[in-house]
């Protein structure tokens, strides 16, 4: 597994936005991020957005977004406008749904499918939301202390798989 890109918001562009615009909150590209254990990624949108949130940190896969890339001939655009926190390579996100998995050091619960909403079709392109809606990441909460960087990554699955 490979750590390849991490970003974090200060605030929500799209969450909670239905119906109307989206805010201009800058999405930063970062070498590392702090993860606190039951609060979320400290100076992201989402820390401490609510006790026991299932989305305190979101997993994406650099596979799929060179697939979705390639599906709609976009070059141009980083991984980070899908808003999903940490990008990664190598490892079949979907299957830690359910299970406690470790990322150098730092211990996570995979809780749920990062479903894609309408407005990948506007940060990305019309058609990816359901280009996505098998696979547009992973939301998990933090178990651990820790930090995750850019890099190398051993993963470290907890078995057997949790019931959630």
């Amino acid at each position: 597994m490979f750590v390849r890109q991490i970003f974090i918001s200060p605030g929500h562009n799209y969450f909670g936005h239905h119906g109307k615009a989206p805010d201009d909150y800058p999405l930063v590209e970062v070498p590392r991020i702090e993860c606190v254990a039951g609060h979320g990624i400290r100076g992201d949108r989402f820390y401490d957005y609510r006790k026991n949130y299932k989305g305190q940190v979101t997993f994406f896969s650099s596979e799929v977004f060179e697939k979705l890339c390639a599906n709609f001939g976009i070059k141009d655009k980083p991984a980070g406008v899908l808003r999903r926190n940490v990008i990664v390579s190598g490892v079949d996100l979907l299957s830690f749904i359910g299970r406690e998995f470790e990322i150098q050091g730092v211990r996570f619960r995979g809780t749920q499918h990062c479903a894609p909403c309408e407005w990948m079709n506007v940060a990305f392109a019309p058609g990816a939301e359901q280009f996505l809606k098998d696979n547009a990441g992973l939301r998990a909460q933090i178990l651990s202390d820790g930090t995750i960087a850019v890099g190398d990554a051993q993963l470290v699955l907890a078995e057997p798989r949790l019931i959630s």
